[in-house]
């Protein structure tokens, strides 16, 4: 009886989870958010892609939040209220992008790019994470049109030295530990890749 019994409780002891497969691991994670080990990063043409989908979908929320300031105020041109303006369309994109990334990781693009944003324990990122990613991720631009009117670049001049800003942020990836963009190794956060889900259980149940 002590010799049948000792197997059983060993393997239970030393490995609780033997009895699930990758398949069952995999919606495990799916549905939490959650990795076990810190996975590989997206491929960055995968994150560019979901990127310039963003900036669509971006495009349309701040036309409403322009439009909304507008009617509310007044504006009669695009001058009037033209920094209050401004303010207000970065605090309208802050609470979507913020909004989506702590609530699920996950914008509508990033979704349909199988893309989600974890924190350091592998759930969606705290609301100051989530935040200081948001400021981070002004970092995209920020400097190159910060120099236009410092030293009164042309507009040609502006665009080139913000697309090589934009390379260089972006090639900063491949160098990276964990081969993150560098507003993500700011706010401690990362980019995942989200597994498909398998569509074996569909019409299973009349």
């Amino acid at each position: 009886m002590l010799t049948a019994s000792r197997p059983y409780s060993d393997a239970t002891v030393i490995d609780p989870a033997s009895a699930a497969t990758p398949r069952q691991a995999l919606q495990t994670d799916s549905k939490t958010g959650a990795t076990a080990t810190p996975s590989p990063a997206p491929a960055i043409r995968r994150r560019l892609a979901a990127l310039l989908y963003e900036s669509v979908l971006l495009f349309g929320v701040v036309f409403l939040a322009g439009l909304a300031f507008s009617l509310v105020l007044q504006q009669r041109n695009g001058l009037t209220h033209h920094d209050l303006m401004s303010v207000w369309i970065a605090v309208v994109a802050g609470v979507y992008f913020v909004g989506f990334w702590h609530h699920g990781g996950q914008t509508l693009p990033m979704k349909t790019w199988r893309l989600r944003v974890v924190g350091t324990n592998g759930t969606p990122p705290s609301f100051a994470r989530a935040t200081v990613r948001y400021l981070a991720a002004w970092l995209w631009f920020l400097p190159p049109l910060a120099l236009h009117p410092l030293f009164d670049l042309s507009i040609p001049h502006t665009l080139l030295l913000a697309a090589v800003w934009f390379t260089l942020w972006t090639a900063s990836a491949r160098i990276a530990q964990g081969r993150q963009f560098p507003h993500d190794r700011i706010a401690g956060t990362r980019i995942v890749a989200v597994p498909r889900q398998p569509a074996q259980n569909q019409g299973s149940n009349p």
